[in-house]
């Protein structure tokens, strides 16, 4: 059974169901759901081989539904939730920055290459920001590497906060994050990085009795025809990057790509 067919399609809204109902109301479920299906065998089956009385076949076949539904019902479906409790576990771990709880970087790649081949395909407006993490090494050798997972985790936060719902998020390595805009002009891009630089640079906490302050570089690329791939609106990005960490740091740049410099080529627009 193919997994698109219609029957397979059913099972899984089935499943979806039972899931969603949680172990006691679909144990219930099932318990009734068996009690009615007791009650139509044992009627056709008196009807079919003249028994009598009717009324105790049927009251002991729906007593024996009645009890072995849940008996056998609610072990099964306990498995069945603890597996699937599981497996949502897995899927967090496989596709989630453990420290930091935005993507991970193989994730971010999937989703934002994704996402990138629908604005190449549309002429759609995107862009990418490199965010990193000014002077995140001295954190780390001042406070310690708890002190500096815990900037980590607040700087991921605040980046979180200034984003859209359909923006991507994710930890490229390291101190450095990685967003991708969908339908968003230069213009729009710049306005977000330098609300998630403004949002992190008022970032405070208190580590041991000090107060611990961060500050991210951060370098933008908007999406124009010059980039055949993600990498290189990726690549755009990250020279972007650097040449905020060359002004001083705590700001924004961008760069234009080989082929906008020369006027080959013009950025996607906005829809």
């Amino acid at each position: 059974m193919s997994a698109d067919s219609p029957r397979s399609a059913k099972w899984l809204r089935a499943q979806r169901w039972v899931l969603a109902q949680g172990p006691r109301r679909a144990t219930l479920a099932l318990t009734l759901a068996a009690g009615v299906m007791a009650l139509g065998l044992a009627s056709v089956l008196a009807w079919l081989t003249g028994a009598a009385p009717l009324l105790p076949t049927l009251a002991v076949a729906t007593l024996c539904a009645l009890t072995i539904a849940p008996l056998w019902g609610w072990p099964l479906l306990q498995l069945l939730f603890d597996v699937e409790r599981r497996r949502a576990q897995l899927d967090v771990l496989a596709t989630r920055d453990e420290l930091t709880g935005v993507h991970n970087r193989r994730q971010f790649l999937v989703l934002a290459d994704r996402e990138w081949s629908r604005c190449r395909r549309y002429e759609m407006a995107a862009a990418l920001l490199m965010v990193d993490v000014d002077h995140f090494k001295d954190v780390n050798d001042e406070h310690g590497h708890l002190a500096g997972d815990l900037m980590l985790r607040e700087i991921a936060r605040a980046v979180g906060d200034t984003l859209r719902q359909p923006d991507l998020c994710g930890r490229f390595g390291g101190e450095e994050f990685i967003v991708f805009l969908p339908h968003a002009d230069s213009l729009g891009a710049l306005d977000a990085a330098e609300r998630i630089r403004e949002r992190v640079a008022q970032l405070s906490f208190e580590w041991k009795g000090q107060s611990v302050g961060a500050t991210v570089s951060v370098g933008m690329a908007a999406l124009d025809q010059s980039h055949e791939s993600l990498s290189a609106l990726i690549q755009d990005a990250d020279e972007a990057l650097y040449a905020a960490k060359d002004a001083g740091r705590n700001c924004v740049r961008t760069v234009l790509s080989p082929a906008r410099q020369r006027g080959e080529t013009k950025p996607m627009v906005l829809r």
